[in-house]
């Protein structure tokens, strides 16, 4: 059944304001089935959301949405893209337990396990957390149920989401159960795509950060300060024109342009082209507030 059936417009999950139809949407991503979903955004704080959930969500997520090598090869040769991460996290924690929920392969843990903090991981992919457990030796809890294994977790100094949170069905209920597993004074780190971002004013709805249906929200930074204060979270830093940010402004363009085009060769071509445009466009994408993606760190009241 077509989520763009007769629909009541819902209220905002964040301020419980009415909200309106945005706009309708399709996995052009993907192209997983011809599906179309139906985007609401708050009249009031701007939140834009799927409405409804597809009940088959899982269908959306192939077995080749994940690549899981077979040795440590890929994360030694690939942890350095996590370096800047890293240096963000350690001008406010330079050691202590680390958790990344969503790690998926866990270059980015085993970039902090190298760097001295104690990494755990809380990963639903099977595949994944088996090569995190066996190969990368970080511990990882096997779970689709996130708000469960914090709850069953000692606390941690750092928590980090990267790309994770705009997946999550009830993101709010997951950022109460962060903030209860921080010890005091540990830091929340969060990446999200951002949708104040000047490729999103540009493209609409074809922009392929709304990747529908997997990202089930796109959260305003605002939004996000205001939910994370009621937990007892404050902000201490935010920019839109980080090294991933970067890297995001330029999978923006690209796969908008790639994503018209069926066949592989003209695919190819238009993401060169993409590259190209990134470049032009390098200098509205990187003005602070207007990146594709933000990365937000949150400070829990010390004790």
């Amino acid at each position: 059944m077509s989520s763009a059936s007769t629909t009541v417009a819902p209220s905002c999950s964040h301020c419980g304001s009415t909200c309106k139809l945005h706009f309708v949407t399709q996995d052009y991503n993907r192209r997983i089935g011809d599906e179309h979903f139906r985007h609401y955004r708050c009249t009031q704080c701007s939140l834009l959301f799927i409405h409804p959930v597809p009940d088959d969500l899982g269908r959306y997520y192939p077995n080749d949405y994940y690549y899981v090598p077979e040795s440590i090869d890929f994360l030694d040769k690939n942890h350095g893209q996590e370096k800047y991460k890293i240096d963000i996290i350690r001008r406010f924690k330079t050691s202590g337990r680390l958790l990344e929920i969503g790690p998926s392969l866990g270059t980015f843990s085993y970039a902090a396990k190298l760097a001295g903090f104690e990494a755990n991981a809380i990963e639903m992919s099977t595949e994944c957390s088996q090569y995190l457990n066996n190969v990368a030796h970080i511990p990882t809890v096997n779970t689709a149920d996130t708000d469960a294994a914090l709850l069953s977790l000692e606390p941690f100094d750092v928590i980090a989401l990267w790309h994770v949170i705009e997946h999550l069905v009830d993101p709010w209920k997951t950022m109460d159960h962060i903030a209860r597993s921080l010890k005091p004074d540990g830091i929340f780190i969060l990446a999200a795509p951002n949708p104040e971002a000047f490729q999103f004013k540009v493209i609409g709805k074809r922009w392929p950060h709304v990747d529908a249906p997997r990202h089930l929200y796109l959260i305003p930074k605002e939004v996000l300060v205001e939910r994370a204060r009621m937990y007892g979270l404050t902000l201490e830093s935010a920019t839109t024109d980080d090294e991933g940010a970067r890297g995001w402004n330029t999978f923006g363009w690209e796969y908008w342009l790639g994503n018209f085009m069926r066949d592989p060769k003209r695919k190819a071509f238009m993401h060169g082209i993409g590259k190209k445009l990134a470049r032009l466009m390098r200098r509205w994408d990187q003005k602070e507030g207007r990146g594709s993606a933000y990365t937000l760190v949150f400070r829990k009241a010390g004790s």
